[in-house]
């Protein structure tokens, strides 16, 4: 994987988050700044203490969506709640925006068993709101892999594999080897990932330090990893 050729990423969150540290401006002028085409802000939603209410999804119009010579998109990382895959934002307000991410995350996930749990995920990817599923393999939830591949599969919708959750200080301790087995379902079934830096402060955009010797000890496809062309991103999750 030649990572020069990095297009986007759009798994990225600002202060508006209660728990990063850059302004939306700040990420858009150093992701200009790194080459990017495309950069993807997606705040957390209600359900993480801290971060924004829902009156700032709605007001994103305000926003311009090119940026120091990039392109934007503004959307939410929603929650999933829980297995039945119950999400903490409405459809109407989802659908405005212009991207959603979907994942679990400890702070607001009441967790059942593996096969409770893999049932809600697979209820969200089939949500015809949601575009990628955030960090599946951080090992927050006991989770069954090979159906949520299929399902993204069905579903046109994105699995991504997080450079954060890797990093050594959060402790993830199956993260590695969950994304791995993602990594290899998803050669098996011939699906496309998406890399995510999961930036929380400027310096992390395009940060994926942890993703390359996943790829090559997998030695999964250059062609089934989404960010080398925007046109290909928004081709496959049929955005405009």
């Amino acid at each position: 994987m030649d990572f020069s050729k990095i297009e986007l990423d759009v798994h990225t969150h600002t202060v508006a988050s209660g728990h990063a540290y850059s302004s939306l401006q700040e990420m858009a002028k150093a992701a200009s700044e790194k080459g990017l085409k495309l950069l993807g802000i997606t705040e957390h939603a209600p359900g993480i203490p801290g971060t924004c209410e829902p009156i700032y999804f709605r007001n994103l119009h305000v926003v311009p969506r090119k940026m120091y010579g990039i392109d934007l998109m503004l959307g939410a990382e929603v929650n999933i709640l829980d297995s039945k895959g119950t999400l903490d934002m409405d459809d109407k307000l989802m659908a405005t925006l212009d991207l959603r991410i979907a994942g679990i995350h400890s702070l607001c996930f009441t967790p059942g068993t593996k096969d409770e749990n893999t049932a809600g995920m697979i209820t969200a990817i089939g949500n015809p709101f949601i575009n990628i599923i955030s960090h599946p393999g951080d090992g927050t939830a006991e989770l069954e892999f090979e159906p949520i591949v299929i399902a993204a599969k069905e579903n046109h919708t994105l699995l991504e594999i997080n450079n954060s959750s890797l990093k050594p200080i959060r402790h993830k301790d199956s993260a590695r080897e969950n994304n791995l087995e993602i990594l290899r379902l998803c050669k098996k079934y011939d699906v496309p990932i998406i890399l995510g830096s999961d930036a929380h402060i400027s310096f992390d955009i395009a940060n994926y330090e942890f993703l390359p010797s996943l790829l090559q000890e997998t030695e999964f496809p250059d062609v089934l990893i989404i960010n080398t062309s925007v046109d290909k991103f928004k081709s496959y999750l049929r955005l405009k």
